[in-house]
């Protein structure tokens, strides 16, 4: 199976969360984007589908500085289930 190439915004996106240490990952079945794991050893820093509407300032779990380098390369995060955040172009 041929490797999909990541658009350029989803690359600079990954490569900037990935300089701050989110626990990014990308696998061939998501069509050239990639995914946030909430299930890494340092995930609850960045994410948390359970108790993250604790946390000042985060929106839907997720920490505004995720939501920041979304913003910068107009894509958007979802979660797909509580284990893991899509990342998606407008």
């Amino acid at each position: 199976m041929e490797s999909i190439i990541m658009k350029r915004q989803f690359r600079l996106a990954y490569n900037a969360l990935k300089k701050l240490g989110v626990p990014v990952y990308e696998r061939e079945d998501l069509n050239g984007r990639f995914n946030i794991s909430a299930e890494d050893s340092n995930s609850y820093q960045w994410l948390d589908f359970y108790e993250g509407y604790r946390m000042p300032n985060w929106d839907f779990g997720i920490n505004p500085r995720i939501t920041e380098v979304l913003d910068k390369y107009g894509l958007w995060a979802e979660w797909i289930n509580a284990g893991e955040l899509g990342i998606y172009e407008d």
